[in-house]
């Protein structure tokens, strides 16, 4: 057993201290941006905001792409449900980036409203929306529903063999892409607002829509895209969010979303979600919660409450409504028919029609596919437009200035977690800094110990004990909450590395330092390293070879956890080692992003012998 001395060991959980501090730097920024909306007394001050909304909204998102090509439509077929039938069809969001989708078409003459329905993080995708999509339909309107990435048809990283998506579940598969992204200064909501404006493209090419009547409705992550487009599409008239909008003062501590939901920097930028309801105004928006949701009614009270005396400057009050129903998240009755009641209110649609919810026919999911096996794996993935928008935007930089801005922080720290380990051994003179995972490192500190070290051990901020192996993605939520208030989670660590080694430097008796660490935490070491010559050498163990190989691959383990934001724009893991240069680094089993040790040639990586 080690014989800790606690230096400044933490009662609380070192993740809630770091939520914590993120909720108070988002206080500040969320106070800064309500004093100014509430400086807002007329239209005209409104709509100046609104140009300055959009352009934080847009910067948060790195802009969205620009492709206008043909969107190749392929019908696969259609299906007879009584008064409506519903068309299976695939078209290209970007060139060979397919979307698989469903087409409700009423069978009465003349042209119809329309409604786009993006799809919440229900794993089947779009068989999901079948009871709401097939009363719209019955009521008038076109409707179009369709998978987001990593749903039904669309699956990330599939594997045939298994009939599954090697990465996990929807949400895990929108972190990993979400992480790359960041990497690049992007916002990956960009492809899932995209995805439906070329959704509303196909709309209104469609014989059977009006243009000029368009709605958007959608349920938790499909209420988070039908937010960002309805505020992005001038073309979205009525919009019908559902179990999402929050104030992002209950969102930062709370059930704060994946990373479509949560985009970088957007509290840094000024931003709350009402922003997105106030950039559509004085349009008509209906949102909605449930009682029991994680999306709490609490937390939508402030968002309703400030786009009602947003929506007062247009003499528009009646355009704003917030409805709460029963039950945990989704979409009960009540909210149901609200939405078909504002959607025929707005947008008109047949004859006679009424908003109650009616019995439509409910499928299997596999009649629904657009696709034979249920996957489009003919269509590229979105690692693969991330990876090619990478490479399209590199272009070399300078890292130390990088790497000294997002060290330098003007917040008080959370304290840290650390404990010296005195030498059990004859004390060799040498003093070694670890930065650990707790007792991640515990064997390699008794060996240490053995030799004779004086050891400095360390938890970085917030630093999840959920093992890679048990979740693919790691814990991405401290680098996500980092990102929304324009924080560098990474380079922080570093920055706790440093601060550690102040501490270790104080001690008496030191007169050289080492650092050592494991897996992802090497990073953190090397850019400690990287800005302070303190540390006289580097020694990590099963370190990930390379950042950029990330892009190589769908499925990269705890890569939030060295998500630097644009990062990868500019530099590589070499660009770090040379900045070391020429102190000692000993990597240790290098390793690609799924664990695997991997051949790397040059004189700092070394390789352990197998012992039975």
């Amino acid at each position: 057993m080690l014989t800790p001395i606690l230096f400044a060991l933490l009662a609380a959980d070192q993740g809630t201290v770091l939520t914590e501090w993120f909720g108070k730097i988002a206080a500040q920024q969320l106070d800064k941006r309500e004093a100014e909306v509430r400086a807002i007394t007329s239209k005209e001050q409104a709509e100046a905001r609104k140009v300055h909304t959009r352009e934080a909204l847009l910067k948060s998102l790195n802009g969205l792409p620009d492709y206008k090509g043909p969107l190749n439509v392929r019908m696969q077929g259609s299906l007879d449900a009584g008064d409506y039938r519903i068309e299976k069809l695939s078209y290209e969001s970007l060139p060979r980036y397919m979307v698989s989708a469903n087409l409700y078409v009423p069978k009465s003459p003349g042209k119809h409203p329309a409604v786009l329905f993006p799809m919440g993080h229900w794993e089947q995708g779009k068989p999901y929306a079948q009871r709401m999509a097939g009363n719209l339909a019955r009521k008038g309107f076109v409707v179009l529903t369709y998978d987001p990435v990593g749903q039904g048809e669309r699956q990330q990283a599939f594997d045939r063999r298994w009939g599954r998506s090697l990465i996990g579940g929807s949400v895990d598969q929108h972190w990993m892409n979400g992480a790359l992204s960041l990497l690049i200064g992007d916002g990956v909501m960009r492809y899932f607002v995209f995805d439906g404006m070329r959704g509303i493209d196909y709309l209104i090419s469609r014989p059977e829509v009006d243009g000029e009547r368009l709605g958007v409705t959608g349920c938790s992550g499909g209420g988070t895209v039908t937010t960002f487009l309805s505020a992005l599409d001038p073309r979205v008239k009525v919009a019908a969010p559902a179990c999402y909008q929050q104030t992002f003062r209950a969102l930062i501590t709370g059930p704060t979303g994946d990373s479509e939901q949560s985009n970088p920097n957007f509290i840094a930028l000024g931003l709350d979600q009402t922003d997105l309801v106030e950039l559509f105004s004085p349009k008509p928006w209906l949102m909605s919660s449930t009682e029991k949701d994680f999306f709490t009614p609490a937390g939508a009270k402030p968002v309703y409450e400030e786009a009602r005396r947003w929506y007062g400057l247009y003499g528009a009050e009646d355009r704003v409504k917030w409805i709460v129903g029963p039950g945990e998240h989704g979409t009960p009755v009540v909210v149901r028919e609200a939405i078909y009641d504002w959607m025929i209110r707005w947008l008109g649609a047949g004859m006679n029609a009424s908003a109650k919810d009616e019995e439509v026919p409910m499928l299997p999911e596999h009649e629904l596919w657009v696709s034979d096996t249920g996957q489009l794996t003919q269509s590229r993935e979105l690692y693969e437009i991330i990876g090619e928008r990478r490479a399209a935007r590199q272009s070399p930089a300078d890292l130390l200035p990088y790497l000294k801005k997002w060290t330098q922080e003007s917040e008080p720290d959370p304290e840290l977690e650390t404990r010296v380990v005195r030498p059990t051994g004859t004390p060799s003179g040498r003093f070694v800094l670890v930065v650990e995972k707790q007792g991640e490192m515990e064997e390699r500190a008794r060996e240490l110990s053995e030799q004779g070290d004086f050891l400095f051990i360390m938890h970085p901020r917030g630093w999840s004990v959920v093992h890679p192996e048990t979740v693919p993605v790691g814990d991405p939520t401290p680098g996500v909450r980092a990102a929304l208030v324009g924080r560098n989670l990474p380079l922080l660590r570093a920055r706790d590395v440093l601060r550690g080694l102040d501490q270790f430097a104080r001690m008496e008796g030191v007169k050289e330092i080492r650092a050592e660490a494991r897996d992802v935490a090497g990073y953190w070491v090397l850019a400690a390293a990287a800005l302070d010559r303190r540390i006289a050498s580097v020694r990590l163990l099963q370190t990930q070879a390379s950042i950029a190989a990330a892009f190589s691959a769908p499925l990269s383990r705890s890569l939030y956890q060295v998500a630097m934001p644009d990062f990868s724009l500019h530099w590589d893991t070499q660009d770090l080692i040379n900045l070391i240069k020429p102190r000692k680094l000993t990597w240790v089993n290098p390793t690609d992003w799924n664990g695997n040790t991997i051949p790397v040639k040059g004189d700092i990586y070394e390789y352990t012998r197998f012992q039975h």
